[in-house]
């Protein structure tokens, strides 16, 4: 039988390879059940959309299991100024130093701006974050991140909620290729198959929200996820078929003895 192993970030490791956030969804009660059935062991929190404070039943941070860690995240900063404000924020709140470090440049596409992204990653990391940055599927940008000291990169499938899938895996390869941290696919998924595609190129680990959150059912979307990304990890561990362009016999004739 493949087994697979226990996968690590900083001074971290965990089991599960599928990372959930907990926004769109229609009630606090959805949420929390997808979570549980997610299997997920990372969960992200956007510091700008939740009181930070308020750990009651009727807030996120309140309905969040108890086996999950906190994952801050800066979403809705446009800024490294900003940025690096709400993830100091954050660590000041009680959070750990690990921040899942958005900056978007464009409000309509929700595209990272890359060049304030690389500051802010410099600067958190001066000041003992762990930072996961979100980025765009660019090989030369995630080897900058890399370099400035991330502790995992984490380009994009497709935009944020646009649920299209893995656009581009021939540079999500190139990626891996010339990695040594974690990469991490966050964005783009809308189903479980395209869980499944971005585990089978072989990265670490897939993170998505809108995916689960806006499906029709979103505590069954959340456990087809966790299914699509062990299924997919395995697959990567077994080692597909190669590509063909024609047919192979599935019980061929060489060496079969004739009487």
């Amino acid at each position: 039988m493949v087994t697979d192993s226990t996968w690590r970030i900083a001074d971290r490791e965990f089991t599960s390879r599928l990372i959930v956030g907990t926004g769109k969804y229609s009630d606090l009660d959805v949420m929390e059940q997808a979570l549980k059935a997610s299997g997920a062991e990372i969960v992200t929190v956007a510091v700008r959309r939740v009181d930070l404070s308020d750990r009651g039943r009727q807030s996120i941070l309140g309905r969040i299991p108890s086996h999950m860690m906190l994952l801050p995240n800066t979403a809705g900063c446009y800024t490294a100024e900003d940025a690096v404000r709400y993830a100091r924020l954050a660590r000041e709140a009680g959070f750990s130093n690990w921040v899942k470090l958005e900056v978007i440049g464009d409000q309509k596409t929700l595209y990272p701006d890359n060049e304030e992204l690389l500051k802010a990653t410099r600067r958190l990391v001066e000041e003992g974050f762990v930072v996961l940055p979100y980025t765009n599927d660019d090989p030369v940008v995630c080897k900058k991140l890399e370099e400035a000291g991330a502790a995992a990169v984490m380009p994009l499938g497709a935009p944020i909620g646009s649920g299209l899938g893995i656009q581009n895996p021939n540079n999500i390869r190139i990626i891996l290729e010339q990695a040594s941290v974690p990469v991490i696919v966050d964005a783009g998924v809308g189903t479980a198959s395209d869980a499944t595609v971005a585990m089978e190129l072989g990265v670490t680990a897939v993170l998505m929200n809108t995916g689960i959150a806006g499906a029709k059912d979103p505590v069954m979307m959340a456990e087809a996820m966790k299914h699509a990304v062990l299924a997919g990890r395995l697959a990567f561990l077994a080692g597909r078929i190669p590509k063909k362009s024609y047919a192979t016999a599935s019980s061929p004739q060489e060496g079969v003895l004739t009487p």
